[in-house]
């Protein structure tokens, strides 16, 4: 071995590429959140407010203490659980599914349903602005021999022409119901409609809409009067207004059977954690009686978008519960979203690569309990504390 070979360091790029990050004001750090602190959380995805609730967390301790802290393995080797059926048997109802299957997170959901869906002879036509891990999932499923054409966001008239154009055996339209960003909605009916015309199926992920949209907060299917549709499957988390962790895929019982055998994040990674099924079926059963959370937390979303574009901040029209507050810069975001936490209320901070258009923002959640005072006080933090460039005049 040469002394130039013995001198070099094979990771020496990453202080490069960190200073390049740190130039561009995409520097990250993790910042633990303490337990007992003051501050209003509009940054988390507990949109419901059921992470903290008792029958939750108590629902969640007790499969601990039955199950163990952990699965012990992959669900076809030791596990899945009686919970783990129960809570598949829930989702099913709730949603008017055939079926469904829990996955570990709603990261893998994603990836496998993708991936055990496409291959070759497979054309997926994707929204340009999907979650990251729709689009891992199709990278993926490019490498398997796939075909991978993005349409125009939000476009339900583009992805019918992609469909048109495409000439695979298989075609699937692989969108988000609501966008993580700006939370604007995707035309679910229109992008069902093309997928019909031209024999494809519709793969959705529904990660913001379960407990957010339609009347009794089952989802973006609900709300479009796709319920148990046979050539829809959808994924949604259980991590956002179930406020425990996971993920599951629903749809036809054939599809549902094909990803328990084939997906792979299913196959070879450990089941989901007793405590997080036993939260999330919790959670699911008092979104089912309680109903009106979810009509609750689309109205505070609203209430908030009113007030920040009523104090002159750019700010998209929510379709669910994320509101999006344009900022100047990535380095403009960081210092805003910092001093709303200085000020009391930890708000979210998006900036490239989480941002497809490049431009940072503020991101703000809307929870079902909220009260009107905290809306009112996340109003006075967030205008209080805006960048230079963008106070009135």
């Amino acid at each position: 071995m040469t002394a130039d070979v013995q001198a070099a360091d094979p990771f020496g790029w990453l202080e490069r590429a960190a200073a390049e990050r740190a130039r561009a004001g995409l520097t990250r750090r993790l910042r633990p959140r303490g337990r007992h602190e003051d501050v209003l959380d509009l940054a988390g995805n507990d949109y419901l407010g059921l992470t903290r609730h008792p029958v939750v967390t108590r629902a969640a301790a007790d499969a601990a203490v039955r199950w163990g802290a952990g699965a012990t393995g992959s669900r076809l080797v030791t596990g899945s659980t009686a919970l783990h059926g129960e809570l598949e048997a829930e989702l099913t109802d709730f949603h008017g599914a055939e079926a469904a299957l829990v996955f570990s997170s709603g990261f893998a959901a994603n990836l496998g349903m993708v991936t055990a869906l496409s291959g070759a002879g497979t054309h997926l036509v994707c929204d340009r602005y999907n979650h990251a891990s729709l689009i891992d999932a199709t990278r993926l499923a490019k490498a398997s021999g796939a075909r991978v054409s993005l349409f125009g966001h939000a476009d339900a008239a583009a992805a019918r022409a992609a469909l048109a154009a495409a000439a695979e055996p298989r075609r699937l339209v692989v969108s988000d119901t609501v966008f993580s960003v700006d939370g604007d909605l995707a035309d679910v009916a229109g992008l069902a409609r093309a997928c019909r015309e031209h024999g494809a199926a519709l793969v959705l992920d529904d990660a913001h809409g379960l407990g957010v949209l339609g009347d009794s907060g089952a989802g973006a299917l609900s709300a479009a009067g796709l319920s148990g549709a046979g050539d829809v499957v959808v994924s949604v988390t259980l991590s956002k207004s179930l406020g425990a962790q996971g993920g599951a895929v629903l749809g036809p019982r054939g599809v549902i059977r094909h990803l328990a055998e084939t997906a792979r994040t299913f196959v070879f990674d450990t089941g989901l954690a007793p405590a997080s099924a036993g939260g999330a079926l919790a959670a699911l059963r008092l979104l089912r009686a309680e109903p009106e959370r979810a009509a609750r937390v689309r109205s505070t979303a609203r209430r908030l978008a009113a007030g920040l574009t009523a104090a002159g901040l750019r700010t998209g029209a929510p379709g669910a519960a994320v509101v999006s507050v344009r900022a100047p810069s990535p380095d403009a975001a960081v210092q805003w979203a910092r001093r709303c936490l200085d000020a009391g209320v930890r708000v979210g901070c998006f900036r490239p690569p989480s941002v497809p258009d490049g431009h940072s923002r503020l991101r703000l959640t809307a929870r079902a309990d909220l009260t009107e005072d905290e809306i009112g006080r996340a109003l006075e933090v967030v205008t209080a504390t805006r960048p230079e460039g963008l106070r009135r005049s």
